[in-house]
């Protein structure tokens, strides 16, 4: 019988995010969800969470997420009974959000125009490959299409936000080294991946398969 894994992607990130993981298919069935629009910027996570369990078809499912979908698949495990819990390039409680984020929540800078956000990621991505990769930066744009104000707002303090005080028991979390967004000296009790960065479900895609591959 075939287990089944369900993804979700990072803030604004598309689900052609986890085009380049590769499992088994005799053994595996991957399902990815992707980002809908929340009623409202003040629509509570829980009941958007519930909307995303919804749409799980399968008695306990492995769920897997990166970034802020790391979150939000702590949160569907709140609600469903699941088999593995595993999250990339994120955070397991509020005391893992490093402290320029903080800041940032403190100083209510998340009201910002919420586009600022995403031009903070591609520039991010800037640094990462070089000012020559400027077809790579163009080619990445398009895993970060969800670019609706409402829900990116919504999104950002969401993460920010978070008040999970304890790390849920038994979830696998897979870091990289060089994740300047979750800073890794702010993070415990996870799978190192050396020269990963926040992308690195992209660019370390054979690795993170591995792992996820070994822990079943």
């Amino acid at each position: 019988m075939k287990k089944h894994i369900y993804f979700v992607p990072g803030t604004a990130a598309t689900s052609k995010i986890f085009e380049r993981i590769e499992l088994p298919k005799d053994q595996f069935e991957l399902h990815f969800l992707e980002w809908s629009i929340p009623d409202s910027k003040n629509e509570n996570l829980h009941n958007y969470v519930k909307s995303l369990c919804a749409q799980i078809k399968h008695d306990k499912p492995s769920l897997v997420g990166v970034s802020f979908g790391g979150i939000i698949v702590q949160e569907m495990a709140k609600i469903i009974d699941y088999d593995k819990l595993i999250v990339v390039s994120s955070i397991k409680n509020k005391y893992e959000l490093p402290k320029k984020l903080r800041l940032i929540k403190k100083a209510l800078l998340f009201r910002l125009a919420p586009v600022y956000f995403i031009t903070f990621i591609e520039n991010i991505i800037s640094l990462l490959y070089g000012i020559s990769a400027q077809k790579k930066i163009d080619a990445y744009k398009t895993y970060l299409s969800q670019r609706d104000p409402i829900y990116l707002k919504w999104a950002i303090k969401q993460a920010l936000y978070w008040d999970q005080e304890k790390t849920i028991p038994g979830i696998i979390h897979i870091h990289g080294d060089k994740d300047i967004i979750f800073p890794i000296e702010n993070i415990s009790a996870c799978i190192t991946i050396k020269n990963g960065s926040h992308i690195m479900i992209m660019t370390k895609a054979k690795q993170i398969s591995k792992i996820i591959f070994d822990k079943f």
